[in-house]
């Protein structure tokens, strides 16, 4: 019997099995190394591309692609005062915030309709809102192309705006729907019970609770909108319209030749703000997926 004990006191246990040195090195620190290699070194190639000046970006013969001798900031004097560079920030971050707020808003309340008010039906129509997310965009921006032009809205943001939401209002439906689902029905109906309504209860109740979903499915709206590329290719024509996906490909190269210093810096002054929108807000994207209100 003592054996035994001895025997079961020695076997490791849950996580114990990181407690050696060699163990975290193996299960944790080694995977963590070649991941954060494997997503950090775009960043490092697309600063030591901007920074670099033209001369070691031509010599390939003679300098190290991977470090810079002599680092300058022309390339981003170029990009910010010789083009439309601002305005194209400024269109993206305007789309980006106003389609995202659109999304939300009409995500919010189609979520709470099919999950909470359980009308007969309501899961086929959840389905349904799941499918429409599956559609390709490239199959979606020809009739819509149609309709953009039929209503006067080519060559300007609302273009963007009111069509970015078609493909955003399906995804985070489902994704709000998954979260309404984790809060306890309790709360609803003693709301309901003290005569609140519909509406209060979902501006109340539901919302405050669902932060950390709606961040979530935010962040994936706003993601999405920042870097979509098929529409605003399409929809906008004007450069001072475009937004930075289509106008960093689009302007900074002249025919064949590729001004790789401004595009290398617009690529990373484009990515600075979703990257700087995950670091503010990641724990309530891991909370959002860790789970909501247990009852």
């Amino acid at each position: 019997i003592f054996g035994t004990e001895r025997k079961e006191k020695d076997e490791p246990q849950g996580m114990d099995f990181l407690v050696t040195r060699s163990s975290r090195w193996v299960t944790v620190y080694l995977p963590l190394s070649i991941i954060s290699f494997v997503l950090l070194f775009p960043f490092y190639w697309m600063t030591t591309t901007a920074l670099k000046p033209n001369e070691e970006l031509l010599d390939i013969q003679n300098s190290n692609p991977l470090l810079v001798h002599s680092p300058t900031l022309d390339h981003f004097y170029r990009l910010i005062f010789e083009t439309d560079y601002p305005w194209w920030m400024w269109n993206t971050m305007l789309v980006a915030v106003c389609a995202t707020v659109l999304s939300l808003v009409a995500a919010v309340m189609a979520a709470y309709a099919i999950q909470r008010i359980r009308f007969r039906g309501s899961r086929t129509v959840g389905g349904l809102i799941f499918l429409a997310y599956l559609v390709p965009p490239s199959i979606l921006f020809i009739p819509l192309a149609t309709i953009i032009f039929q209503y006067g809205l080519f060559d300007s943001p609302m273009a963007l705006i009111l069509s970015y939401p078609t493909i955003l209002i399906p995804f985070c439906t489902w994704l709000l729907m998954g979260y309404f689902k984790s809060i306890p029905y309790e709360l609803e109906e003693c709301a309901l019970m003290d005569g609140a309504s519909r509406f209060q209860i979902l501006v109340k109740i539901i919302i405050p609770l669902s932060v950390p979903g709606l961040i979530s499915a935010g962040i994936f709206a706003f993601t999405l909108c920042w870097n979509e590329f098929i529409y605003a290719l399409t929809f906008i024509s004007t450069s001072s319209n475009k937004t930075v996906p289509v106008a960093v490909l689009s302007e900074l190269v002249d025919g064949d030749v590729y001004h790789w210093g401004s595009l290398m810096a617009g690529a990373l002054l484009g990515s600075l703000p979703v990257a700087i929108l995950y670091s503010f807000f990641v724990d309530y994207y891991v909370s959002s997926m860790t789970g909501a209100v247990k009852e």
